[in-house]
């Protein structure tokens, strides 16, 4: 059955839907405490400064710790009562020692640093969890049944393997299954990834959540609606996010040890010797002044400047680094892969060559306004492409009527009073020699190619194509350098577009028409610290199961951006190598910084212990190295940093 429309499609008429699910930032209690506890840190540090009664910043400084402190506290609490010690509770047990001994400021500055880390990690969780849920939302809720007794709204969850459906022009597809009846064009790009919408006929697959053309089809179900494409995305995204949380294991039985020695230690240095006779205010201002200069706030400080420098100077570039966790995996990756449309390439086709046929009788700018006002009334991507080209040429376009579309062949109308049809090459003409070579030769270079008949005879033969990136064969050659192993391409386009284009930019590993499980299997089977980049839904597993995820920013579905890593907000793929530089910098600005922090607080813990450091010494020397390694990072903020890092020699990771 082909399915033929006198006008251009209207939308079909769906319950309409929101956007995807946005928890609000302020909504999260974590973030609420945080931004109080800066709020009235900033206060008391302006009270402080401002020379007013001391009560007053002591006041404010002792509601940030309130504020910021209490739920650590609490989770300490509940850690210890599990009989387990956790860096949370360390860090409100070293405020404290600092308040305890009139170093109030420091102990807020410390609390504020923990609340407001807490709270970013709070809103990367909660997003990461709407935008998984949300992408359920690609689905209908419904679809028409079709039965013995005629056609029936039901839900789309009751849908089981062997039903019929009924999808009309404009409606998304409710369920993964197999055309049995009708021709459309399908727009899959969410689960494939492939630019232009794909032709459908009997016996071809199609997926839930895709968006049908302007043909009907009759679809009939293979898959039950919980294990769909999409339902397996968002299962494929859950599990990589939750494999990725256990990699935080180490860190944790590292800060449990640590935590364990340092409470160990202090407790020692009050006991001892007051069993021994030692004075109280002496003994407790040497237990306190151990626990300030052995806190690791100076450690958190000398890692963190450089990290955070590095993310807004990245930040100021057009690239978002989501964590200063994500930062130093982005310095360790030693391959990276690219998805292809929307990523290497724009994701737009353009009309790249019109090709008049020997025995047509008209040129080239009559052969393309022919076509573009045959297309006008179409929205088909390539038909806007056709029209796009015209205009730019200042083409006039004639007047014209009587436009049919008929789903997977093409447009005809009246065009000046002649007949005038742009349609997909027929038997008939790969069987003409003249146009036959003009299609072959077009398709052997990656592109689309349609046929323009003037009243029933081929006059042309145009070449539509996805357009590369600018910078994109700068961006795979420096990557090639940086990493010492070229790029390779995962794609869910067709082999052959997919050859061409990895060929132009530089590729030579191409891994094509992959399913969004595909892509994970793939980066699994990598086995090395891969980067993944990619823009579509299709892209979201790959990028959850990679070392780094990165997403185009002006392309990206929801779930990607979310997924993600990191984004890269202006789609320059140029910034792509720059930024993997620049973490390598700030990583051995880390190392520096650890070192000098390291060896400060081991001098001083020293002193402490075998001698008598005077407080205001420790808190100088304490005090001192943080600053000194604080302006050491901050030294990645320069615009000088940047292009040194563009500008980078290679070096392994």
């Amino acid at each position: 059955m082909i399915a033929t429309v006198s006008a251009p499609p209207q939308p079909a008429t769906h319950p309409a839907r929101g956007g995807p699910r946005r928890t609000s930032v302020w909504s999260l209690p974590e973030v609420r405490w945080a931004a109080a506890a800066t709020v009235l840190f900033l206060l008391g540090l302006a009270s402080d400064l401002g020379g007013l009664p001391s009560v007053l910043p002591w006041t404010l400084y002792l509601a940030c710790y309130v504020a910021g402190g209490w739920e650590p506290g609490w989770a300490g609490i509940r850690a210890v009562r599990e009989r387990r010690l956790d860096v949370d509770l360390l860090m409100v047990l070293a405020a404290i020692g600092a308040a305890a001994i009139g170093q109030v400021l420091d102990g807020a500055l410390l609390i504020v640093i923990f609340a407001t880390s807490g709270a970013l990690e709070a809103v990367a969780t909660k997003r990461t969890a709407d935008s998984v849920n949300s992408l359920l939302d690609l689905a209908p809720q419904t679809a028409n049944r079709l039965t013995r007794d005629g056609e029936a709204t039901v839900d789309a969850a009751d849908l089981r393997v062997g039903d019929l459906i009924l999808v009309r022009p404009g409606n998304r597809i409710g369920a993964d299954g197999q055309v049995v009846d009708g021709t459309s064009a399908v727009d899959q790009a969410t689960i494939t990834g492939e630019s232009m919408p794909a032709d459908k006929r009997p016996g071809d697959e199609v997926f839930a959540g895709t968006l049908n053309g302007t043909g009907a089809l009759t679809v009939r179900v293979t898959r039950p609606p919980t294990d769909t494409v999409i339902a397996r995305i968002v299962a494929l995204v859950a599990e990589a996010s939750a494999t990725k949380a256990r990699v935080q294991l180490f860190i944790e039985k590292v800060e449990q040890r640590y935590s364990t020695a340092m409470v160990a230690a202090t407790v020692a240095l009050v006991a001892v010797p007051l069993i021994l006779g030692a004075a109280f205010q002496l003994t407790l201002l040497r237990a306190m002044t151990f626990m300030i200069v052995a806190s690791p706030c100076a450690v958190v400080l000398a890692t963190m400047p450089p990290l955070l420098a590095a993310i807004a100077n990245a930040g100021r570039h057009g690239v978002l680094v989501k964590s200063a966790v994500v930062l130093e995996r982005l310095a360790t990756v030693d391959q990276v892969a690219f998805d292809k449309t929307g990523t290497l390439t724009t994701g737009s086709p353009q009309l790249t060559e019109v090709r008049v046929l020997a025995t047509a009788g008209v040129d080239q700018s009559r052969v393309l306004a022919l076509a573009a006002a045959a297309e006008s009334p179409s929205e088909h991507p390539l038909a806007r492409a056709i029209v796009d080209a015209a205009r730019r040429s200042w083409a006039t376009l004639p007047p014209h009527d009587r436009f049919t579309s008929t789903p997977g062949v093409g447009v005809t109308a009246r065009v000046a009073g002649h007949h005038v049809a742009v349609t997909r090459p027929s038997d008939d003409d790969r069987g003409d020699p003249t146009v036959g070579a003009a299609v072959s030769e077009l398709e052997t270079a990656g592109r689309t190619a349609v046929v323009v008949h003037l009243d029933h005879r081929p006059v042309g033969v145009l070449g539509l194509a996805d357009q590369i990136r600018i910078r994109a064969v700068d961006a795979v050659a420096r990557i090639t350098d940086l990493t010492s192993q070229p790029p390779l391409m995962l794609t869910g386009d067709n082999p052959t577009i997919a050859a061409r284009l990895a060929a132009d930019v530089g590729i030579s590993d191409i891994r094509a028409g992959l399913l969004p499980h595909d892509k994970v299997t793939a980066v699994r089977a990598l086995r090395s610290r891969t980067l993944v980049v990619g823009d579509g839904v299709n892209d979201a597993p790959a990028l959850a199961i990679a070392h780094v995820g990165v997403a185009m920013g002006r392309r990206g579905s929801d779930l990607a951006l979310d997924t993600a890593d990191a984004v890269i907000t202006h789609d320059d793929l140029a910034t792509l190598p720059t930024v993997i530089a620049l973490a390598r910098r700030a990583r051995r600005v880390v190392t520096a910084n650890l070192v000098i922090a390291a060896t400060v607080i081991v001098a001083l813990v020293a002193w402490d212990l075998i001698g008598t450091l005077p407080l205001p010494l420790g808190v100088a020397g304490h005090e001192g190295s943080t600053i000194l390694v604080a302006l050491n990072g901050l030294r990645l903020l320069r615009k000088a940093a940047w292009r040194q890092a563009s500008n980078h020699t290679p070096e392994n990771p």
